[in-house]
């Protein structure tokens, strides 16, 4: 039990030296790019740059305790960053403690929550974000924040309170242009966008190797803020009109715990489960996705509570809402990363680094961080899936255009809850209208399928359907009507089979409606019979009336069905030449 809940009792006792150099090898890389991340993502969420590196260092200590990827990094990203500051933004204005102590409830109010979930097996509720609902959530999240982090890259004002706002105030505001800001920002963007691009091809083409190659390239944010800084501060050009990061506080955060204020934490139970959710569906799917890679166990349920404790970790040293970033781990996995130590060793770097670097980001240009933040976010950004996506589901198209519609229109929160909302309302639409097919025999086989589609011989007395859709509410009553009408079209029918193949659950309202379906066909004088259902649904339907009222059977395979209603039909094509090729 303490394992489970406490998997460093797990790899810690096999723990080795020669593990020890591998993984502060790993913290010596990772630290270098989470520096400047960290810096950039407090921006994002509105905050001073330093309460990053406070959310880079207890998370990720209580990460290494509880988490169960040996390559998950966890610290402050893009999405959650913007979700902080959009739920942060309605209590209170940027700059103030009580937004510093909104955006540190968050993280606690979020942490419980996880905990919360994990404790209770709840990885589930994260199913409900389809894949196009969560893309088009990030492809939208990184357009808001790239446009809002163009007026820093430009030196100029632009706020609003969504992506169609910011938009018009930097088209108003584009004169304000200061060129020194620009030159620098711009500048910064040029070469990130060549780092990420070129510089790795250009290190294997000089005998680099590829994985070394592929971490200095990941790193390059570290030389734009070194170069930038260098020239901000030889030039004197913060008096030009150069917005700098200034004084960043040296030392450790205080550990305090955050606002205890009922309605506060009231106000934020919306934002703080989305941001639970969405940083869990990240994160989880980062870790698995390298545990696949290594052929190592990520356990679901116990990264909740890892990233619960986590979020409860930041709260408490005064940072927010932190996740798996997908390109710190993806860095943690290739520099070799064995052990979650390694995430530890990380926050012993970012610890050294406020305690003694601070003095030199004095001069640190918030035009780089916001180059920084815009080449990172814009690697999330995803527009050809729509056409993807379009081309496959129109549905699924549907949910994605909204969720990305409204989050550019309406912000995170309601972008989320949207493409939810409407995902879940097209999956029940769609499952309302289930696809049944008429059935009949194979030639030479005891095989029944689509008479629409293959050479099949069926009975005019016998309707035999397939149901593809488990019967629940939404298409009880399509059942009920479907199984009228063609009974009502044909008045030969003295048997209806239906097929059960792909039915895997029925509810009590579709229980009622086979009921129903059951007693109008016993006063048309018809039979009603059930095949191929399984033993779940089966031992269900035992504790219920149905079985005892019902005129038919309950058959093992549809062959045996119609077999006891026309057994030398069904034993005459069973053994007649079959007929191999399906009518279109």
């Amino acid at each position: 039990m303490l394992k489970r809940y406490f998997p460093i009792l797990e790899w810690g006792p096999k723990y080795s030296r020669s593990t020890l150099v591998n993984d502060l090898t790993v913290a010596a890389i990772v630290t270098i790019m989470l520096i400047p991340q960290s810096l950039a993502y407090a921006l994002v969420a509105g905050l001073p740059p330093e309460i990053g590196l406070y959310a880079s260092m207890a998370p990720l200590v209580l990460y290494a305790i509880f988490g169960t990827s040996r390559a998950l990094a966890v610290g402050p990203v893009a999405v959650a960053s913007l979700m902080t500051a959009a739920a942060a933004g309605t209590l209170a204005s940027q700059g103030t403690p009580e937004y510093l102590g909104a955006a540190v409830a968050l993280a606690m109010v979020s942490g419980l929550m996880l905990i919360a979930m994990g404790l209770l097996r709840l990885g589930f509720l994260a199913n409900f974000l389809s894949h196009p609902v969560i893309s088009g959530f990030i492809t939208a999240s990184g357009l808001q924040i790239a446009a809002g982090q163009l007026a820093p890259a430009l030196g100029i004002h632009a706020k609003g309170e969504n992506f169609f706002a910011i938009v018009i105030e930097l088209g108003r505001n584009i004169r304000f242009i200061n060129p020194y800001t620009a030159a620098i920002g711009i500048a910064s963007l040029i070469f990130l966008f060549w780092v990420r691009s070129s510089l790795k091809p250009l290190l294997r083409r000089a005998g680099v190797g590829d994985r070394v190659a592929d971490i200095l390239a990941k790193v390059g944010p570290v030389a734009a803020i070194a170069i930038t800084t260098a020239v901000v501060w030889r030039f004197g050009l913060s008096s030009h009109g150069v917005s700098i990061v200034g004084t960043v506080p040296k030392g450790l955060p205080k550990l305090a715990l955050p606002p205890l204020d009922l309605s506060l934490w009231m106000k934020i139970l919306v934002p703080a489960l989305l941001i639970s959710i969405v940083g869990y569906v990240e994160s989880i799917s980062v870790a698995l996705t390298l545990a696949a890679k290594s052929r190592q166990r990520v356990d679901p349920d116990q990264e909740l509570i890892a990233l619960g404790a986590a979020n409860i970790g930041a709260a408490v040293s005064g940072g927010f809402p932190v996740t798996g970033g997908f390109a710190r781990s993806v860095v943690n996995y290739e520099a070799g990363a064995e052990t979650p130590a390694a995430g530890a060793f990380t926050a012993v770097g970012i610890a050294l680094a406020t305690m003694f670097l601070t003095p030199l980001l004095f001069f640190l240009p918030n035009a780089t961080l916001a180059a920084t933040i815009i080449v990172a976010v814009l690697s999330l950004v995803d527009l050809g899936a729509l056409k993807r996506i379009f081309i496959y589901s129109k549905a699924d198209f549907a949910a994605m255009v909204a969720t990305i519609l409204a989050t550019l229109a309406e912000g995170v929160e309601m972008g989320l809850i949207a493409g939810v909302s409407l995902a879940i309302f097209l999956h029940l639409y769609s499952t309302s209208k289930p696809h049944v097919a008429v059935v009949g025999q194979i030639p030479g086989t005891a095989t029944f399928r689509n008479v629409a589609r293959h050479t099949a011989v069926s009975d005019p007395e016998i309707l035999s359907l397939r149901v593809d859709e488990s019967l629940y509410f939404p298409n009880a009553r399509f059942l009920e009507d479907l199984i009228n009408g063609s009974v009502a079209e044909n008045p030969r029918i003295r048997h209806v089979i239906l097929e059960c193949p792909a039915v895997n659950a029925i509810d009590a309202s579709a229980l009622e409606s086979l009921e129903a379906i059951n007693q109008r066909l016993k006063d048309g004088g018809i039979t009603f019979h059930l095949s191929e259902v399984k033993g779940p649904i089966m031992d269900r339907l035992k504790k219920s009336h149905f079985l005892k009222e019902l005129t038919g059977g309950v058959h093992l395979r549809h062959y045996d069905a119609v077999a006891s209603i026309k057994p030398d039909l069904a034993d005459r094509t069973l053994h007649a030449g079959r007929v191999e090729e399906p009518v279109a």
